[in-house]
């Protein structure tokens, strides 16, 4: 079993800053489950462009509000408490958080919890960074 608060992670190297984020990665790569758990700030204001070509994402709108767009589609959705999305076909997207946007994310191969945003808007397949352990209680 692991245990891990918010709290701790938030003041551990697990806890990733980025232009217009901030990423507190509760389960990484390293634990073993074939996912990370991350709970994520996008701040209000940006307009992240990703595109995760390497990973599938889910997101789990916790509070704010915002839209995200389909760059493909050119689609446009409203983001508030309680929607979701899945980025299942590797997709193209903006974010644009309106006010500050907490929400929970899985990713799938896991993140090893070093990766930032590159060029394309992706995290690299693997990051080769070594960590140190994992904290648990």
């Amino acid at each position: 079993m692991i245990i891990r608060k918010l709290q701790d992670i938030r003041k551990s190297d697990r806890n990733v800053k980025s232009k217009g984020w901030e990423s507190a990665r509760l389960l990484l790569k390293d634990d073993n489950m074939g996912f990370s758990f991350h709970v994520t700030t996008m701040y209000a204001g940006g307009e992240l462009h990703m595109h995760y070509q390497n990973h599938l994402e889910a997101v789990l709108v916790l509070k704010g509000t915002g839209t995200i767009e389909d760059l493909d589609s050119g689609i446009t959705h409203q983001l508030a408490p309680g929607v979701m999305y899945a980025l299942n076909a590797h997709d193209r997207h903006v974010v644009r958080p309106e006010t500050d946007i907490l929400c929970a994310c899985t990713f799938n191969p896991p993140v090893t919890g070093t990766e930032v945003h590159d060029e394309n808007g992706a995290y690299p397949a693997e990051a080769s960074v070594a960590r140190e352990p994992a904290l648990a209680e």
